[in-house]
């Protein structure tokens, strides 16, 4: 994406009228240890991008956003009103992404909406797509594949945060449902000509403990597991107001319980034990 001509000559040749943009990099506690890694290439890739839909004279932006921009909020749910307060450089450079965003709508009408992801989970509900990352770092995948593995090696990091039982709190929304919202969000923004931003999660939030039971019921599995220490930069607990999602964009996700949620994942991971390698 730092390849600003190369994207410019893209936009112009294929005459694209809109982007949507879900490039960085975005492991939390990598970001503590690596943070000029983090800068350079989630900022840097964002001036770049917007410097060649300026040049292609592309108008309109969907970004991919994240709920760590909030950091420890003060009150739950968050609201989009909720202040910007990030606790870690990969929140940090999100926020400053969409800060970026402001000012070119403001100097080159660069229209945009910046989605707030609260923690993305599941899977296509036919299988056939799933999450699939070397390393992986997220708590549903890493169950289930210790469910299908047997080796009881998942650990949960942390049971001292100020949460009901120790463990972190999250709002999970399903990828489908995600990907309904980045198709209803292009929509109206290109009916507005407004830039705005959304949450999206789903009002309900679950401890890792919480999780773990969820996916033990729909596994029918007793996965074994350990306490670890904590990851750098994680707050407490985040769970997404998708209120203003809902009644502006018509956004009306599937699947807000997270059972049905953690099956979708289920069912791919054992399709492909082995991730994508499983063909």
């Amino acid at each position: 994406m730092n390849d600003t001509f190369l994207v410019s000559k893209i936009l112009r040749d294929e005459r694209i009228e809109a982007v949507m943009y879900f490039a960085a990099y975005s492991l939390v506690p990598e970001s503590v240890k690596k943070p000029l890694k983090y800068y350079e290439n989630n900022v840097s890739g964002m001036i770049s991008l917007l410097k060649a839909m300026h040049d292609a004279q592309v108008k309109y932006l969907v970004f991919s956003s994240s709920a760590a921009t909030y950091g420890i909020p003060k009150t739950l749910p968050i609201t989009e009103d909720t202040p910007l307060d990030p606790i870690n450089p990969y929140g940090e450079t999100k926020m400053m992404m969409e800060k970026i965003m402001h000012w070119a709508d403001q100097a080159d009408g660069i229209k945009s909406i910046a989605l707030r992801y609260f923690n993305v989970a599941g899977a296509a509900e036919d299988g056939s797509i799933g999450e699939d990352h070397g390393p992986e770092t997220h708590l549903i995948p890493n169950i289930l594949k210790s469910a299908i593995s047997g080796d009881g090696n998942f650990t949960i990091f942390g049971q001292d945060y100020d949460t009901k039982d120790g463990t972190n709190v999250r709002d999970y929304v399903q990828v489908e449902d995600l990907i309904d919202a980045h198709v209803l969000a292009l929509k109206h923004l290109m009916k507005t000509n407004q830039s705005d931003v959304f949450n999206l999660g789903t009002a309900q939030g679950y401890s890792n403990l919480e999780i773990l039971e969820a996916a033990k019921k729909v596994t029918g599995i007793d996965i074994p597991y350990t306490i670890g220490p904590r990851r750098g930069g994680d707050p407490d607990s985040l769970v997404a107001d998708s209120s203003k999602a809902r009644s502006v964009l018509g956004w009306k996700p599937k699947h807000e319980n997270v059972e049905d949620v953690i099956a979708t994942a289920w069912k791919w991971h054992q399709n492909h034990p082995n991730g994508y390698e499983d063909k």
